[in-house]
């Protein structure tokens, strides 16, 4: 075990159980550092967060970087199975639009993870971790303590000592509240409607042909907003978790498109607190109505949006990123630097994140670096990073959805 010179291990807190806090609760457990992570939901699936992921170049180096060879070759298993590259845009009545283009260094590698389903990535990050995760846990607050180490309260009348908390609590992150509560993320005045569509039914609904393998836009004139996403399985889940990690507790699911229908909050029709309280099923209603006028092809998908998968957001930005203390409480992923998903590149940040603290975290533990230096450092290089994540997330927000309050964060 890698220990501190002439000191006890480094014991590291982890709040948050989404994919940064996972993914560096993985790499800690490989380094050999004692780790918990406390987590508010139940169960695995306890939250709906959107459904495909894209990864980045960075986002799989991180993944690398974080995980044993054998989860590696879960994820890349299960992950998207590439049949188109690129970016394409169309307005409602599908007429082919500009688009940004991207280099992507990776190319046609077989191995390349181009995208994942999010439920099955948060189980493969849950693998082999056990007890390491504790759920049902609710942070409420934390402390100094005399001898100088952090005091974790959590809703349950329970209290964790540590070396390290990190804040891996996402946008409505408890941590931040209690230390920086002026580090509110910032409204951009867009409200989406996440749904899952089962792909042979939106094939047979008569999606076309030049939106059914790649990532597509649909931007209407009408001011409005569609983002669909493939997911192919590569291999079905419970089959890939088989042949490597047989405990993974992987489901199986249907080849879907996640869809991300977008709407500013002055073009809603109705008071906000309406509009979120609106069911699964009216939520469906909800976008085939706002697309009655789009293309015949695009209407007939939404209705077969399933209500059950299909929920609201609010989008919001943390701008500029700043970096915290340098010291015992550590932020990582949207608790320090929410962004949109119009990039796609907010769980790639949280894993880039993940890779880089426990790297700084691995040198502290070793005596290599104090942890003010550590800590520092990694804070350095997430907030340059981070930065252009969010800028260009709010960048393609503004060329996609038009309607955004950019300059209000």
């Amino acid at each position: 075990m890698a220990v501190r010179k002439g000191r006890s291990p480094l014991e590291i807190l982890i709040i948050g159980g989404g994919i940064g806090g996972l993914c560096l609760a993985q790499a800690l457990r490989q380094a050999g550092l004692p780790v918990t992570v406390h987590e508010r939901d139940e169960s695995p699936e306890g939250r709906r967060q959107g459904y495909r992921l894209r990864i980045s170049p960075e986002g799989e180096e991180g993944l690398r970087a974080c995980l044993p060879q054998p989860l590696v070759d879960l994820v890349v298993a299960t992950s998207n199975r590439r049949e188109s590259a690129g970016l394409m845009a169309y307005d409602e009545n599908l007429e082919e639009q500009w688009t940004p283009s991207f280099d992507d260094p990776r190319g046609d590698r077989p191995d390349r993870i181009d995208a994942v389903d999010r439920v099955t990535l948060r189980r493969i990050l849950l693998a082999g971790l056990g007890d390491t995760v504790r759920f049902g846990s609710t942070f409420e607050r934390l402390e100094r303590t005399d001898g100088g180490r952090i005091a974790a309260h959590f809703a349950d009348g329970t209290v964790a000592e540590c070396d390290v908390l990190v804040a891996a609590d996402g946008v409505n992150s408890r941590v931040r509240a209690q230390l920086r509560p002026q580090d509110k993320p910032r409204d951009l005045g867009v409200r989406t409607v996440f749904s899952r569509i089962p792909r042979t039914a939106a094939i047979g609904a008569g999606l076309p042909e030049i939106l059914r393998d790649r990532f597509s836009y649909v931007i209407g004139t009408d001011g409005h907003h569609l983002g669909l996403m493939p997911m192919v399985f590569r291999t079905r889940p419970t089959e890939a978790a088989a042949r490597l990690w047989p405990d993974a507790g992987l489901a199986d699911a249907e080849d879907y498109y996640m869809s991300v229908f977008n709407v500013h909050r002055d073009d809603l029709g109705m008071a906000e607190a309406d509009f979120f309280a609106l069911s699964g099923e009216e939520l469906c209603d909800f976008v085939v109505k706002r697309t009655a006028a789009w293309h015949p092809d695009l209407r007939g998908i939404f209705r077969h949006a399933l209500p059950e998968e299909s929920f609201a957001v609010s989008l919001r930005a943390t701008h500029p990123v700043q970096p915290w203390e340098a010291g015992p409480v550590v932020p990582l992923g949207d608790a320090v630097h929410t962004m949109p998903p119009s990039g796609g590149v907010g769980a790639n940040t949280a894993i880039r994140d993940a890779a880089s603290l426990a790297h700084a975290l691995a040198d502290v533990a070793s005596g290599a670096r104090e942890l003010t230096d550590g800590v520092a450092g990694y804070q350095q290089e997430m907030v340059r990073y981070a930065t252009e994540g969010v800028q260009m997330s709010l960048r393609i927000a503004q060329w996609s959805i038009k309607k955004v309050d950019v300059e209000a964060a």
